[in-house]
């Protein structure tokens, strides 16, 4: 997840959301009974308004043209939202805060929805389960901290001004995204690719044997060398998403054309894994974007820990 720019963006998206529209949530009591002075039955009229809102947003969404991107329905959304907080300041009268209580309930589930769904899209199979508890701490665990910090606010200085405050960081959320946007993640394949070869040793180590350090030699002509460095980028980033704890691409002194891609791994099968279960296509073809740069196959190797030698993984000479 952290080596992974797509999802890191997507979770900030679902943050700058999440942290300013929680104030309807955790406020909405308060408001119904001290500002509105509605009892129990008025303020289940209000949150049912927002449940109308949901349902709608559930129904209509998928109904939509397929032609706004993502990035146009959170912002779209977001402001709808932004406007029903500005209302719920400055408006004391319920039947017309109720009505616009309706739009932020549809924007709740399409922002939501359409995050949701790109990030479970996105995931690779063999981490999916794991990447989606993380999106929930993200947007749950958001949504846990902004509640307490909006009750804060509105007994320091009053439910209107958190109210526009939410909404003034909903707006500067939806400007964010010229900077930040969600990633277009119509073209990329995270179709599992079991493309590296079985690793044939003449001594089978233990499954928990580790750490493994595994280094791949490339040949590389000088007038191609830059362009090399630059396509191992994107390698080095597969290589840690996929279990490497520590990388680094170093250059022989002595054969100066030759260049050692080394990377360590916690365990041999976790090495074993990343053959098997955790590549993707996208992954291949970066991969087979920097090994064309190089003339012939690269040649790899397998460094196994000594039999009862203490784990000294983590002061390595290998790079964080």
């Amino acid at each position: 997840m952290r080596h992974t720019r797509v999802v890191r963006r997507i979770l900030l998206r679902a943050v700058l959301f999440v942290v300013p529209a929680t104030v309807i949530w955790a406020l909405l009591p308060l408001f119904a009974g001290r500002d509105l002075r509605l009892g129990p039955d008025g303020y289940g009229l209000l949150l049912g308004a927002l449940g109308v809102g949901a349902i709608l947003g559930a129904v209509l969404l998928p109904r939509l043209p397929a032609g706004p991107s993502t990035n146009r329905t959170v912002a779209v959304a977001s402001l709808a939202y932004a406007g029903t907080l500005v209302a719920m300041a400055v408006l004391r009268r319920p039947v017309p805060l109720m009505l616009c209580l309706v739009p932020a309930g549809v924007a709740w589930v399409a922002i939501l929805a359409n995050v949701n769904a790109q990030i479970q899209l996105f995931l690779p199979a063999w981490v999916r389960a794991r990447g989606l508890a993380v999106y929930q701490v993200a947007v749950i665990g958001g949504q846990a901290v902004a509640a307490g910090c909006w009750g804060l606010l509105g007994h320091l200085f009053g439910l209107p001004v958190a109210f526009l405050a939410a909404a003034g960081m909903l707006v500067a959320g939806v400007l964010t995204a010229a900077r930040w946007p969600l990633p277009d993640t119509r073209g990329v394949n995270q179709q599992p690719a079991a493309y590296w070869p079985e690793p044939h040793l003449i001594m089978e180590p233990e499954p928990v044997a580790g750490p493994v350090l595994v280094t791949v030699t490339y040949s590389v002509r000088p007038d191609r060398q830059d362009a090399f460095v630059d396509a191992m980028a994107p390698v080095e980033q597969a290589r840690r998403r996929t279990g490497a704890s520590r990388y680094r691409l170093f250059r022989e002194g002595e054969v100066p054309d030759r260049y050692v891609e080394a990377f360590l791994v916690p365990s041999w099968d976790e090495h074993l894994r990343q053959h098997h279960l955790r590549l993707t296509r996208d992954e291949q073809a970066q991969e087979r974007a920097a090994a064309a740069l190089a003339d012939g196959p690269p040649v790899i190797r397998h460094l196994l820990p000594l039999a009862g030698t203490p784990d000294h993984g983590k002061g390595s000479s290998v790079g964080a």
